[in-house]
């Protein structure tokens, strides 16, 4: 029986197979450790990365919301587009969405406070230039987002 994709899974396919030629020409053994979804991700989050410190310098520096608010509208919106283009294209998941958001939201709030207001905010408070303190919060919740994502939210279930 042959199926027809959708674009979006056209999209996904094509993302995931680019993943892979890319990480099949990693040197120094590194094909063999590093799986297409880490590199997905890493691409994927670097990109949201960028539009979370955009819109926290919009809102920051330009329309003068407090750090907190700024950093809460930014890291929101950022996540908002993780999720989806995780979704589609990295992890290509068919899992329901609603329990995926439910489960989302929660390593999500986790995430927040830990590494965003945790660490983010609070080196900030501590002298740390905002940019920064965000880029040091974002290189720790990256290696938890990345785990959280793969192995809870976006997992296979067989």
């Amino acid at each position: 029986m042959t199926t027809v994709m959708s674009r979006a899974e056209q999209r996904g396919a094509s993302f995931s197979t680019l993943m892979a030629a890319v990480v099949r020409r990693l040197p120094w053994g590194l094909s063999g450790v590093v799986p297409p979804s880490f590199l997905g991700f890493v691409l994927i989050n670097g990109f949201t990365f960028c539009v979370d410190l955009v819109l926290l310098t919009v809102l920051r520096s330009w329309v003068g919301l407090p750090i907190w608010l700024a950093i809460t509208i930014a890291y929101c919106a950022a996540f908002g587009l993780s999720y989806v283009l995780n979704r589609k294209l990295n992890f290509r998941s068919h899992g329901e969405v609603g329990p995926q958001v439910a489960l989302y939201v929660a390593v999500v709030a986790v995430n927040y406070l830990v590494w965003i207001l945790g660490v983010g905010a609070g080196l900030s408070a501590l002298g740390v230039e905002y940019h920064v303190s965000r880029v040091i919060a974002g290189a720790c919740e990256a290696v938890y987002m990345y785990c959280a994502l793969r192995w809870l939210v976006f997992r296979t279930r067989e």
